[in-house]
Order: structure tokens, then C-alpha cells, then sequence
């Protein structure tokens, strides 16, 4: 469907300096929704690891399939002007880097406490959520290198199948930062027409429907027989207790079924600006907020009690973490944690 170019020039310059308004707002709308699914997805979690709850467990399988691979197919969208000049840096280490130190030592703390247990600072090991600026940060100063590349969505593939044979850790989160690397370089080098002609596609949005009915349908047969770790990207064979040749089989299906399921994800996003598209240029105060309530949630013993396994506060919960998805989204929100999310570093980088 998306056809890989022989060579990606990088956009101009002009691009990045583009004002709110500038910005493409069907990439804003689709970073919204998938931030939607990304927190519900989270708040599913206690209820999709016990027993008795296969519904929710199916959901949080459909949504784990590609919720992420469009995160960060959209994230590679937003790095096509990434070049690696000084000030592109600066805002790099300023809107990436920082808040990936502060936000896990937030977070890894904040989690030690709920725990009872004294908290070790580990800087090079994700705090759950934050997984994600730190490969974020690794992905995006690579993205000149990927342009270099004839086919580098190939390469990218090829990288992401070589990790089920490396003995990976979660220092550098880098095992999601190699296999969920052929969608970021998707976004960052696909013909720009052809990802554009995702928005709206009369075809593909006709498809979408019993596309997601049908994998729905799958996610609840495969609920009692597939372990979630699969989804996540994180493990290799070893890690997921797989031999190679069997993941390098299952791997691919996998990053298929994100990419079918993703194109259809994108063709069903609104394509003009509303209300909303605002929430999702500043969606990421959500992203690293909201696991402050789940793991409260879950201390809390709330996941145990009555109302969360019933049908109707299963509903509840769900409508809750979108709300709380959407308010944390706020503009208001991000401008109050610009000190954490994008701190001045002037007095350290050079202008």
C-alpha cells in the first residue's frame, strides 16, 4: 500500500518552524486517539491479567496490536525535518532527553513509594511510560542516517528481526527501540503523498469496520492462548521463552497485523481540525501523567474490589481513563508542566 522511496531528501527547513496552526491536524487527531487507547489500554491492564475477564482481556490484545506502531509511525512523521542541526538538538535534549531523566525519576520514585521500598535511581532503565522518550530520543538522532539509506524500511525491518536473537535488557529500553523501528522509520521516510492519501481513504475506510470486527473477533479466540508480552516489543525469543525461528515467524505477523490495523486506525481519523486537535499536540502531558493515577488505582486494591469486575465498572473505568486521557491533554495542563516537559536549557546548550 505505501510504496518505499529509492531516496527521502529531507523536508525544508521551513517545516518545523510552521506555527500550531500550520501543523497537519490529521497527525494531531490520530496522536489524540492513540493517546486515548494508550491510557485505556493502561487502565485495562490490572483486569486483563486475571483470570475471568476475557472481554476486557480481547480489548486490551486489540488495542496493544496498534496503538503504538501509530504512535510512533506518527512520531516518525513529526521527525521528517530532523536534520541535526545545533538548535533541532537543543530542542531534542531540551523536549526529549530532560524530561525522559526527570519523568523516571518521578515516576520510579513515586512507584517506590506506593511499593514500600527504598528507591534506587537507575537513569539508564525506563520507568514504565518513559520507555518511550528515551527511544524516541535514540530513533530521532538517527533519522539522518535512515535517509541515507535506498531502502530503508527494509533495513529497518531487517534490524528489528536481528533483535530476537540479541540477549536484550531493559537498560536503553532497547528492545522496543529496535522492533518497533521499521513503523518510526515508516513515518519519517514513506512517500509523503501516499501517507497523506491515508486520510480519509474512501477504500480503506470501507474495510476498516469489518477489519477491526474481524480482529476483535480474533483477539477474543487468542485471549486464553497468547501471552501480551508479544505485543510489547521488549522481549527477544529468548526473553519470551521462544525459540528463534519461531519468532522471527510470529515477529513479523505481529508487526503486520499493527500495520493492516494501523492503516485502518488512520483512515477512520478525522481529518480536519476541531476542539480536539489541540489535545493531541499536547497529548504528552497525559502520556506521562496518567500512570500516576492507575498505579494509585491498583495500590489502592481498586482492581479487586467489586465495582472494577463487574460489567458496568469495567464501563466506568473506561470512560474514566478517556476523560482522564482528554482533560490531562488540556493545553492548560502541558502549559503548567512546561518546566518538566520542556525546560529552559539555555543556561547549558549553546544558542
Amino acid at each position: 500500500m505505501l510504496a518505499e522511496p529509492s531516496s527521502v531528501p529531507p523536508p525544508p527547513a521551513a517545516d518545523e518552524r510552521r506555527t500550531d496552526r500550520g501543523r497537519e491536524a490529521f497527525f494531531d487527531n490520530a496522536k489524540l486517539l492513540a493517546l486515548v487507547l494508550v491510557v485505556c489500554g493502561h487502565f485495562w491492564e490490572p483486569l486483563a491479567r486475571q483470570s475471568g475477564h476475557r472481554a476486557v482481556h480481547a480489548a486490551y490484545l486489540l488495542v496493544y496490536a496498534f496503538h503504538m506502531p501509530v504512535f510512533v509511525f506518527v512520531s516518525g512523521w513529526f521527525s521528517r525535518s530532523f536534520t541535526g542541526r545545533p538548535q533541532q538538538l537543543n530542542r531534542l535534549i531540551g523536549g526529549v532527553l530532560v524530561p525522559y531523566l526527570l519523568w523516571t525519576t518521578l515516576l520510579g520514585g513515586y512507584t517506590a513509594r506506593l511499593d514500600g521500598r527504598p528507591f534506587a535511581l537507575d537513569l539508564l532503565t525506563p520507568a514504565w511510560v518513559t520507555w518511550f522518550l528515551l527511544s524516541l530520543f535514540l530513533w530521532r538522532l538517527s533519522a539522518p542516517l535512515w535517509r541515507q539509506l535506498r531502502a530503508p524500511v527494509t533495513v529497518a525491518v531487517a534490524v528489528s528481526l536481528l533483535a530476537g536473537a540479541l540477549p536484550l535488557t531493559p537498560q536503553l529500553s532497547i528492545g522496543r527501540t529496535l522492533q518497533f523501528l521499521p513503523f518510526f522509520v515508516a513515518g519519517l521516510t514513506l512517500d509523503r503523498d501516499r501517507v497523506l492519501a491515508l486520510r480519509g481513504n474512501r477504500t480503506l475506510r470501507a474495510a476498516a469496520v469489518p477489519l477491526f470486527a474481524l480482529a476483535a473477533v480474533a483477539a477474543y479466540w487468542v485471549a486464553p492462548r497468547l501471552d501480551a508480552a508479544w505485543l510489547y516489543r521488549s522481549a527477544s525469543a529468548a526473553g519470551l521463552h521462544s525459540g528463534y525461528l519461531r519468532w522471527a515467524a510470529l515477529s513479523p505477523a505481529v508487526n503486520l497485523a499493527g500495520a493492516l490495523l494501523g492503516a485502518a486506525f488512520l483512515a477512520l481519523t478525522p481529518t480536519r481540525r476541531g476542539w480536539f486537535t489541540a489535545l493531541g499536540a499536547a497529548g504528552m502531558s497525559a502520556f506521562l501523567l496518567h500512570p500516576f493515577v492507575q498505579l494509585a488505582l491498583v495500590h489502592r486494591g481498586a482492581y479487586t474490589g467489586a465495582f472494577l469486575t463487574s460489567a458496568a465498572g469495567q464501563l466506568a473505568l473506561t470512560a474514566g481513563a478517556a476523560a482522564l486521557a482528554l482533560v490531562l491533554s488540556a493545553p492548560p495542563v502541558a502549559r503548567l508542566l512546561r518546566p518538566l516537559l520542556a525546560p529552559r536549557l539555555g543556561w547549558l546548550l549553546r544558542n
